[in-house]
């Protein structure tokens, strides 16, 4: 018996299009990114699961700490997280009483997620290793540099973002 095999050959990069093997992965920024963001996230491990907080749940209270009372939709882009995932972090951080629903006051269909008082000292308490961990990525950088590539950062962001906030 004999099975039909599909071409899985790919078209070439329209001309002047480089390929990722000719960039090469150090020198292609959402890896470089991506490797960034992973390696932060691990360095907060141990420290969010002695807290009971997984990455979405930091990332839901380090959002909040900063802009309360956002709508659910609002915080998913701010925070990164897929919404049926920030939708199980919620139902987890509320019932451990680290944020509050409430209904919005200006559409009936939405809500909005406040942090709590003990969402706040959660947070407060997980801080400190945010903080170490981002002043380690930019060791030995001078703060020129760091504010040079966070206003990169942000037209990047400019560029490819699909929400006006």
């Amino acid at each position: 018996m004999t099975r039909e095999v599909k071409s899985t050959a790919v078209a070439p990069p329209p001309a002047g299009v480089p390929r990722l093997s000719d960039i090469g992965l150090q020198n292609f920024a959402p890896y470089l990114m991506n490797r960034i963001m992973g390696r932060y996230n691990a360095s907060l491990r141990e420290e969010m699961a002695a807290l009971g907080l997984t990455t979405a749940k930091m990332r839901t209270l380090a959002v909040l700490s900063v802009i309360d009372g956002l709508q659910i939709s609002r915080l998913a882009v701010y925070a990164v997280i897929e919404t049926s995932t920030l939708s199980r972090a919620l139902d987890a951080l509320e019932s451990e009483g680290l944020v509050r629903r409430e209904a919005d006051a200006s559409d009936s269909r939405a809500s909005r997620v406040a942090i709590t008082r003990a969402g706040r000292a959660a947070f407060d308490r997980l801080w400190p290793a945010m903080a170490q961990s981002y002043a380690r990525m930019f060791a030995g950088i001078p703060e020129s540099e760091r504010q040079a590539f966070v206003a990169t950062l942000q037209k990047i962001l400019a560029n490819i973002r699909k929400h006006d906030f």
